[in-house]
């Protein structure tokens, strides 16, 4: 092999592409097939799923540099002619290459292959890989040295693997200079060696069959070890207002540069980083105060991440979409100086000034949860704009918010269940201090602040990954693959290992800490196991890792919420529950059917009629998992003469009913957001109006304009006021309980210290009779109608319509008053109107407010139309000669921009 030309190539593409592309056979020849691997999840496609075509083609002999390809084969975007790669699942693709190289690219007789060339496209070509590049080797014998790599720096007096692979079976042997230190027969040979010299060393490594052949590699000797001082953690570590001191923990890695702003992205002496133990560490000196800096680290020469502690990130792929009303001044990218995401370190940063330090947590008896994407909550997608809504949510009279995931995920719009990044906040959503300002707001508001947190897996950006993409069987934090067949996304945790078990515990205190958030919602909990299965079963190791995890964060905030997403048996959620954790409960099909209808048991949505001594079940209607209620019964649910569940008005007042039997139940409750309002756009809901499985997480509309509408505000009001009861008064959290829970008419009776409530109501389609028997006869207030009335006799009997719904107290509740202070938040978004979408012809861009200029981007983050000094209010495009596909329009108005997705037919 030409290690020249190859580490040419090497210096051109500095991203690892070994983590995206592997081959069968490992060193393809081209005179045979072979067949191409792509993960997509390796790649800036972000765990692609659709259509994949390849844009390929050669580097040979004849090329004229590196990139210069040739034998291209047909025209970019042609998905007759290029290839169609075979989706295998999981983001994973192949192509096969036959009969043979030669063949398939047609290639002249004489010229020699060197490289593959691959650009991976989706269908549309809007979405598409950097350049990827394979080596094709001659036939015949060949070795390669694999490790260590051309140029490494090597610890003085550390022990060393050196090996090196041949294509056949031979007599190997690996040199030191002029020593042979090792050999064997094979096609593998490895050894171990401790360099006593410092300086340059050519290791050499032979081949011998019916000729002999070899391959070197330099490598550079140094004396970097020095113990790491003990005060420094992991990540950045910052010193003075002018210095810093960076830590990497990365066992088996051999050496570690730093390269960033500070260094013009250049690698020296100066900042190789010192080596003790499993340890990298470096103090960064001289730098400007308050000043950010963006820097990653080099590793053994073919690694390069960001600081996995990171609180910060830059993105070459995403900031760019982020606007400069969300995350004003970000800090730009260093394009052209590095590739794939970086880290920020900033010196002498201003402290958020926390207005609330001794937050008093509501009672577990007491909670009413809000499920909130940021995303799809404000148009704005802002912490400050949901800010902005506070009083809404406080007249819902909810006592916890809970966030789903703000820290760092692989692209901008997401549900955020794809992490790379456990210390730093998404930039999507603003800046970090506006994320603190929302938890002191809510606290401000009696309301605490958990946030969702993915720990059973990371994305394929996480730099805990990448640093062991090659090498996943010693990734400390890992597995090699889930245990589970059925459930699985991403690189799975290794929730046993004693590297995760100290991340876990890291990432969670720094968020209790560092944001004052009052605990976490953890995604996903039946998979923190390393036990083979779907997780369905009771699981003692599991059970012990969740402990485990609780105790730790109790340590740090005793009064903190755990709450798992865990659907396993139901002895061992118990169990979980009964050592202080919460534990979600799913009754989105049983409130479905009961609002459409069809009648379900509602038995299983109280703690007690499961077993559990504490009720610690989080029941929910609704989450961001499930078909949205109203949705279902407009669409699916059941008539009865006139009396039809289809109808708007029938299915919101039936959801009155079901929040009677949902919220009063003992035990804590969350609600998705927007149920409180009727929500009806199915999860499902595309950006064009459709409904598709693949737009399962995409953006979906808001409905601030619901607040206009008096029989979804009435849902509001009753729900809110529901919430307000079960924390003011003592019978929600009863000490005696009795409960009709499964047929179509359903009665509870709660009771504590001779107070009584009992709920009563008629799922049904039809008048029924409900006969029941009161706790004790006497006095009793309907809250909802507000009467009052005395029951000489325990048992009584009543006639209840379809939907109709009661609730009876010897107590006389006081009627909450319930004012919906929402305002529209105004932006130019607003105000602004882009039409038809998808579109074909020409795009219309229009605004009560005056237009400065547009911009149209492809996905690709191309600019395609851009118009300057408008000054109009409507603006119309030509888009016929578009590439189908996705586009962002962006409008700056009054020197507000804004950015919206249109699709191009």
């Amino acid at each position: 092999m030409n290690r020249l030309f190859s580490l040419l190539i090497a210096l051109f593409f500095v991203h690892n592409i070994t983590a995206q592309i592997t081959t069968v056979p490992e060193k393809p020849v081209a005179t045979k097939a072979v067949t191409i691997t792509f993960n997509s999840d390796e790649s800036n496609l972000d765990y692609y799923t659709g259509e994949l075509y390849a844009h390929t083609g050669l580097i040979t002999d004849k090329s004229s540099s590196s990139t210069d390809w040739k034998y291209v084969i047909e025209s970019w975007g042609n998905n007759a002619t290029q290839p169609k790669l075979t989706n295998k699942g999981n983001g994973i693709y192949e192509l096969e290459i036959s009969p043979d190289i030669l063949s398939y690219y047609s290639v002249s007789a004489g010229d020699d292959v060197l490289k593959l060339a691959f650009v991976f496209r989706s269908a549309d070509a809007n979405q598409q890989t950097e350049n990827l590049y394979v080596d094709v080797y001659k036939e015949g014998l060949h070795i390669d040295i694999s490790s260590p790599s051309q140029n490494a720096v090597l610890p003085l007096g550390d022990s060393v693997t050196i090996s090196a692979t041949s294509t056949l079976t031979a007599n190997l042997k690996l040199f030191i200079n002029d020593n042979e230190i090792s050999s064997s027969n094979g096609t593998i040979i490895s050894t171990q060696y401790i360099f006593e010299n410092l300086g340059q060393n050519w290791i050499i490594a032979e081949a011998t069959a019916d000729s002999t052949v070899r391959d070197s590699v330099l490598v550079d000797v140094k004396d970097f070890k020095l113990s790491k001082p003990e005060t420094y953690k992991n990540g950045i570590n910052y010193t003075s207002n002018t210095s810093a001191a960076l830590v990497l923990w990365a066992p088996l890695k051999t050496y570690v540069y730093v390269i960033g702003d500070f260094n013009n992205w250049e690698k020296s002496d100066d900042y190789l980083m010192n080596k003790d133990g499993n340890f990298f560490w470096i103090d960064i000196t001289n730098l400007t105060e308050g000043q950010e800096y963006a820097f990653q680290y080099s590793i053994d020469g073919n690694i390069t991440i960001a600081d996995p502690y990171a609180e910060k990130i830059l993105d070459p792929w995403n900031d760019k979409y982020i606007d400069e009303a969300v995350y004003p001044n970000l800090k730009a990218y260093p394009e052209g100086k590095t590739e794939g995401t970086v880290s920020v370190l900033q010196t002498a940063q201003s402290e958020y000034q926390w207005e609330i330090e001794d937050f008093e947590m509501p009672a577990n008896e007491k909670l009413i949860i809000y499920e909130l994407l940021i995303r799809d909550f404000t148009s704005e997608h802002t912490y400050a704009s949901v800010i902005e809504q506070l009083d809404y949510l406080e007249d819902l009279n909810i006592n916890v918010l809970e966030l789903m995931p703000v820290n760092e995920f692989d692209a901008n719009s997401s549900w955020g269940y794809n992490p790379t990044f456990y210390f730093a906040p998404d930039k999507y959503y603003g800046p970090k201090n506006e994320l603190k300002r929302l938890v002191d707001e809510c606290h401000k508001r009696g309301i605490a602040v958990v946030i969702d947190m993915v720990l059973n897996h990371s994305w394929g950006g996480s730099p805990f990954v990448e640093m062991y993409i090659d090498d996943m069987e010693n990734n400390p934090w890992y597995n090699v693959t889930s245990p589970n067949p059925v459930f699985s996304w991403g690189y799975d945790f290794n929730h046993e290992s004693d590297a995760t078990k100290a991340l876990v515990d890291s990432v969670n205190s720094f968020w209790l800490n560092e944001y004052n958030v009052d605990g976490f919602r953890f995604d996903f909990t039946k998979g923190f196991t390393n036990t083979p299965g779907d997780g369905s079963g009771y699981d003692q190791p599991r059970i012990n890792i969740l402990k485990r995890m609780a105790t730790e964060i109790w340590k740090r905030n005793s009064d903190a919420l755990v709450i798992l997403e865990h659907f396993a048996s139901n002895t061992e959620e118990m169990t979980l529950a009964d050592f202080g954790m919460m534990v979600w409960g799913n009754k989105n099909h049983a409130y479905g059917e009961n609002l459409m209808g069809y009648g379900a048991s509602l038995y299983d949505a109280v703690a007690e009629n499961r077993g559990w001594e504490k009720p610690h079940l989080v029941t929910y209607m609704e989450s961001h998992d499930e078909e949205r209620l109203i949705y279902k019964s407009v669409n699916f649910g059941a008539t009865n003469g006139d009396y039809n569940t289809k109808n708007l008005a029938t299915a919101l007042e039936r959801q009155k009913l079901n929040a009677l039997f949902f919220i009063p139940l003992p035990g804590p409750k969350m609600i998705w957001q927007f149920g409180e309002l009727g929500y009806d756009y199915s999860i499902n809901y595309c950006p064009n109006g459709s409904i598709s499985d693949d737009c399962r997480t995409a953006e979906k509309p808001l409905v601030w304009d619901y607040t206009n509408d008096t029989q979804r505000t009435e849902l509001f009001q009753v729900m809110a006021k529901l919430n307000e009861l079960k924390q003011t008064y003592e019978e929600f959290a009863p000490t005696e309980t009795e409960y009709a829970l499964a047929n179509q008419t359903k009665w509870y009776k709660l009771s504590k210290n001779g107070k009584h409530v009992v709920g009563i109501g008629n799922f049904d389609l039809e008048e029924k009779e409900i006969a029941i028997t009161f706790p004790e006869a006497g006095k009793y207030y309907e809250f909802f109608s507000g009467d009052s009335v005395v029951f000489n006799s325990a048992s009584q009997s009543f006639t209840f319509q379809p939907g109709e719904y009661r609730m009876y107290s010897t107590t006389k509740f006081h009627d909450p008053e319930i004012e919906t202070d929402y305002t529209l938040i105004s932006s130019a978004e607003n105000k602004l109107q882009i039409y038809p979408n998808p579109a074909s012809g020409r795009l219309t861009i229009a605004s009560a407010q005056e237009l400065s200029a547009v911009q149209v981007f492809s996905a690709a983050g191309i600019l395609s139309y851009q118009s300057d000094k408008i000054k109009g209010y409507k603006l119309e495009i030509n888009v016929q000669d578009f590439s189908p596909g996705i586009y962002f329009v962006r409008v700056l108005q009054n020197g507000n921009s804004s950015t919206q997705k249109v699709v191009i037919k």
